[in-house]
């Protein structure tokens, strides 16, 4: 007895989660125009050399910087796999890649659009030039 009313409780608990914490895009997928933005001033200073970077078409400093980022956490707007490509901001006093990056969306060489993320995708804010 007590094995089933265990059960019942579980599912109920299950149950009741599934129906409060609703969809994840409750409003559909994010655009470019739902976030904030950052201009280049007000990123850091080693931000604003990578967007320079960026836009000269490099060199890299990093090995990683412009593969492509696969949007796995659906933060930004969805597009097909590849459009976006991602790279690195130094961050000083760290001796790895630590959390800084700059993704852009289309042309490798001319993007369409790039986000700055301090926190390794949590969150993005979009670079307005």
């Amino acid at each position: 007895m007590v094995g089933r009313s265990v059960k019942l409780v579980l599912t109920c608990l299950l149950l009741v989660s599934a129906f409060s914490v609703g969809p994840v895009f409750a409003k559909g997928p994010p655009d470019a125009n739902d976030f904030s933005t950052i201009s280049i001033a007000e990123m850091p200073v080693q931000g604003a050399q990578t967007y320079r970077l960026i836009m000269s078409g490099g060199p890299f400093p990093y090995e990683k910087d412009g593969v492509v980022f696969g949007n796995r956490e659906r933060l930004l707007p969805a597009k097909s796999r590849g459009y976006y490509h991602e790279y690195t901001v130094a961050t000083p006093g760290s001796s790895h890649r630590a959390t800084r990056r700059i993704v852009c969306g289309g042309a490798v060489k001319a993007p369409d659009i790039c986000y700055y993320t301090a926190d390794h995708y949590a969150s993005f804010r979009r670079i307005a030039p």
